[in-house]
């Protein structure tokens, strides 16, 4: 290993020394009971609620995903998608935070989503429960497949080992974590890799700006390239038949420029849905010490994700300017952060700074784990398959499941030509066509009813499946995101559905105007 990959190897494996000891720190009080293990005993404060939350939500696919699509095909793909979830987080925090926490603890005291769904409709049988759950064991493991592929490209690119051994290393220390410390310990690490993280981006972004030239240089060779810096157009690189792009004399050439109408933004824009129904946000929301505190942690997180986002986005952009011959295929693209790190710092300090996408993803998959994890142990086998399990039962499948779910996402991520992007979008569909409709139409409808909430969930859930693998490869009026489609159709099933079966329940209603009042 030569002198500047040492120097590299070694800060990030004092980071990851750091962020093992933040588990092990918690690791006696998360296992002291379940509540603690999944949700922390409510006793976050506003800033780690805040940072914590972002922090898991955006992972890898922020320092990696992103500037790869700006990278590839330009400004619109990128920052209509950053638009959209950057409107997602505001108002998620402003209508959805307050008043899902208050419900949550109105609705028995619920320290888990499917708990919540279940405890809201005052279910007996458990159905909303254990489809909520079945759902996110299914999205999680591909988020989590996600994370394992930066992990794998983000080692195999610094020091040049083999994708998949990488991998599988990265994927051991995320389970290894996560097994120790639980929620106490994410969102402590989460909140320390938030701060990682924005410092990473805007330093290669200060650092990538001076080496172009000026924003004047990066935008004039932006501009140089048909329908890389517009809003309503988009580069199209020329592919040639080995798959990568074609160079004639080393400039990389692209066709003309493809159009971005009214259709398609809105299709971009619909990333933003996906808030109302992430898991690991909606966690955040219910797991703070006070519901006061949420405004300052609203204004914290709105802040922190901005930034970040108009990072990612501009780092793709000068990074076509900076190495424009460099990263000859879409997968490879997604290095582009790697790349401009190891070129424009010392060794050391490049090193922290990479420790970034190191951050975001395991910031990220400690949250994934946890949540799958707690979803069947608490959801299906303590109320399902063994009703009288005890406390440190339920904790103990729930480290059982995070092994399980771990080994599937490995298998699902040994592809090292994965594209992070593709993955995360696909997931993130799913979660937002599953819970985003029903979390709403809970917190905002009183007359939403079990059936409706039943039938809105698994009409979203599988038409995410349905328009990806079957409609969207149509083209055409099918080429939308599917996560738009399925959140409109899974709205539809919970209306129609509700208003054609009998109205809740007069203890329903009543929890509904209490929780209703504290908003």
């Amino acid at each position: 290993m030569k002198g500047d990959t040492l120097q590299i190897f070694i800060s990030m494996i004092v980071y990851m020394a750091v962020v093992t000891g933040i588990g092990l720190y918690f690791a006696k009080r998360a296992n002291e009971s379940s509540e603690n293990y999944f949700l922390g005993g409510r006793s976050l404060g506003p800033l780690v609620t805040a940072m914590s939350a972002e922090a898991s939500d955006m992972s890898g696919w922020l320092l990696m995903g992103l500037p790869g699509v700006a990278y590839w095909y330009g400004l619109s793909d990128a920052i209509w998608t950053a638009i959209g979830l950057a409107a997602g987080t505001y108002l998620n925090w402003l209508f959805v935070a307050k008043r899902l926490h208050n419900y949550s603890v109105i609705a028995g005291d619920s320290i888990t989503l499917p708990d919540f769904f279940s405890n809201r409709f005052k279910e007996k049988n458990k159905v909303i429960m254990t489809i909520s759950a079945v759902f996110i064991l299914v999205f999680f493991t591909v988020y989590a497949s996600s994370c394992f592929v930066t992990v794998g490209k983000l080692f195999s690119t610094l020091f040049g080992f083999e994708y998949r051994y990488m991998m599988f290393a990265g994927a051991v220390f995320v389970v290894f974590y996560t097994f120790v410390g639980g929620f106490l310990a994410e969102t402590a690490s989460d909140t320390m890799q938030a701060f990682v993280m924005i410092i990473a981006l805007v330093t290669i972004l200060i650092a990538s700006t001076i080496a172009a030239g000026g924003a004047a240089a990066v935008l004039e060779n932006a501009q140089a390239i048909p329908g890389f810096f517009e809003f309503f157009g988009i580069a199209s690189p020329t592919i040639g038949a080995d798959g990568t792009q074609v160079l004639l004399n080393g400039v990389p050439q692209f066709g003309e420029a493809g159009k971005y109408g009214l259709y398609t933004i809105l299709s971009t824009l619909a990333w933003g849905l996906g808030y109302f129904g992430m898991p690991q946000v909606l966690l955040r929301f219910m797991a703070i010490r006070d519901a006061k505190e949420l405004k300052q942690s609203r204004r914290i997180a709105t802040v922190w994700v901005i930034i970040s986002l108009v990072a990612a986005v501009s780092i793709g952009i000068i990074g076509r300017a900076l190495f424009p011959a460099e990263l000859s295929t879409y997968s490879e693209a997604e290095s582009v952060f790697i790349v401009l790190s190891q070129n424009l710092l010392p060794a050391f300090i490049a090193g922290l700074i990479m420790a970034g996408i190191l951050a975001a993803t395991i910031s990220s998959s400690d949250s994934y784990l946890l949540i799958a994890a707690s979803a069947f142990s608490k959801n299906i086998y303590q109320h399902l398959i063994k009703k009288d399990a005890t406390d440190k039962q339920v904790m103990n499948m729930s480290k059982i499941i995070l092994i399980v779910i771990s080994l599937v996402g490995i298998i699902i991520a040994l592809d090292k030509d994965s594209v992070i992007f593709t993955i995360v979008s696909f997931a993130w569909a799913g979660f937002g066509a599953t819970f985003g409709p029903i979390t709403l139409f809970s917190l905002f409808w009183k007359r939403t009813t079990r059936e409706g909430a039943i039938a809105g969930m698994l009409s979203g859930g599988i038409m995410v499946f349905i328009w990806k693998l079957i409609l969207k490869p149509m083209g055409g009026v099918f080429g939308v995101y599917e996560l738009l489609p399925a959140f409109i159709t899974s709205c539809l099933f919970i209306y129609i559905v509700s208003r054609m079966t009998a109205e809740p329940s007069a203890e329903i209603q009543d929890e509904f105007e209490l929780a209703k009042k504290q908003a």
